[in-house]
């Protein structure tokens, strides 16, 4: 295989991996219109291939991830959350972290105490949107809090950055 040449020096092997995987991708996006074309599989998912440079679907955009409330509701019991995030939230990548204000947000992060130095708490991960408040976060465990919040949150079920937290007032549907 040839080497591309990039300003008098050879294109490094994850730049030219990433280059292959983006030209590659351009043709299948335009083979879809095509019946006939074949489309690889690992062409059709939502990950990029490991150690391309090429960014996952649901990975954070140059300014972080943001997570927000659109529209907290009453359902029965439980309550509603419709989320929207400048990132497309997966369990196994970066999701949403949805927790009870009782906690903070450096709480609801699996390097709590090693990251942060303080006493975990406790959330709901979730890729959900809508999302009902369930197990950690369902209306029975929270305590006297009324306010419920969400943050960003990674594979290793992580938060992403404490200071990117939304909190709602929830008190009329309790």
């Amino acid at each position: 295989m040839r080497s591309i040449s990039v300003a008098g020096g050879r294109m490094a092997p994850a730049l030219r991996a990433g280059l292959a995987a983006l030209v590659a991708l351009a043709l299948a996006s335009c083979a879809r219109d095509d019946p006939t074309v074949a489309i690889p599989e690992e062409l059709t998912t939502t990950t990029a291939p490991e150690g391309t440079g090429v960014a996952a679907a649901n990975a954070c955009p140059v300014d972080g991830c943001k997570v927000s409330f659109q529209n907290v509701e009453d359902a029965g019991d439980e309550i509603k959350l419709t989320l929207t995030s400048n990132y497309t939230p997966e369990v196994s990548g970066n999701h949403y972290h949805v927790y009870w204000d009782k906690f903070e947000a450096k709480q609801v992060s699996n390097d709590a105490e090693s990251r942060h130095g303080v006493m975990q708490g406790e959330w709901e991960p979730t890729a959900d949107n809508p999302f009902t408040t369930t197990g950690a976060v369902a209306a029975a465990q929270r305590g006297e809090s009324t306010n419920i919040c969400v943050t960003p949150g990674d594979k290793d079920h992580n938060v992403i950055d404490p200071a990117v937290v939304e909190c709602r007032d929830v008190a009329s549907l309790l």
